[in-house]
């Protein structure tokens, strides 16, 4: 596995050969076809792995939030820790892979979706819908909700990374300033009103 997605990063899926996978794993092309019946599935089981690998911290992360007597820092440093986790250079190419191959298998880009930004959502849907139970958001869709902090988050610095090529992890001080900016704009709309509010 460990052979293959780098191969699949470096060359591309079109470029990488069950060979190059075998010769790079210091294996037999057979005990690659032991394991995984065609590129096709071996190419799956990375993008499963990787995107569940990359997702389970965050999910974590996600359902503690419905918990939290503070969202708004905890909604930061959960920002923080998502932006960061997506920006990595090897999720970014793998990303980018999954998108150049969505035409011939769009279940990978499904995949890719669900194991990934879709989890964390479904995730983020049910603490933010805790959390509106006892007062802390004001919201009636919790899925929409979710999403729209995903994308206030991850939006900006995934397209420029997509549509510019970017292979470098951001600053940690533009990923504060970022994640700050959004989860501000998130509270105005779905934070509790403050009690003197109608005075």
């Amino acid at each position: 596995m460990d052979a293959a997605t780098q191969a699949f990063l470096r060359d591309g899926y079109q470029g990488t050969s069950m060979d190059a996978v075998a010769a790079a794993a210091q294996v037999s092309k057979q005990t690659v076809y032991k394991h995984f019946l065609s590129k096709q599935q071996l190419f799956a089981e990375i993008v499963r792995a990787t995107t569940s690998q990359a997702a389970d911290p965050v999910g974590e992360d996600a359902r503690a939030l419905g918990d939290s007597h503070d969202v708004g820092a905890d909604l930061r440093d959960l920002g923080r820790r998502l932006l960061t986790l997506v920006m990595q250079p090897g999720i970014l190419r793998l990303r980018r892979l999954v998108i150049a191959e969505a035409g011939r298998f769009p279940d990978l880009g499904r995949t890719f979706m669900e194991q990934g930004t879709g989890r964390t959502g479904q995730v983020l849907a049910a603490a933010f819908e805790r959390l509106a139970a006892r007062g802390e958001l004001r919201l009636d869709d919790p899925a929409l909700a979710a999403a729209q902090f995903n994308w206030l988050v991850l939006a900006r610095p995934i397209n420029e990374a997509m549509l510019l090529g970017r292979h470098d992890t951001p600053d940690p001080a533009e990923i504060v300033r970022h994640v700050d900016d959004g989860v501000r704009m998130f509270m105005k709309a779905y934070g509790p009103v403050p009690p003197d509010a109608g005075a």
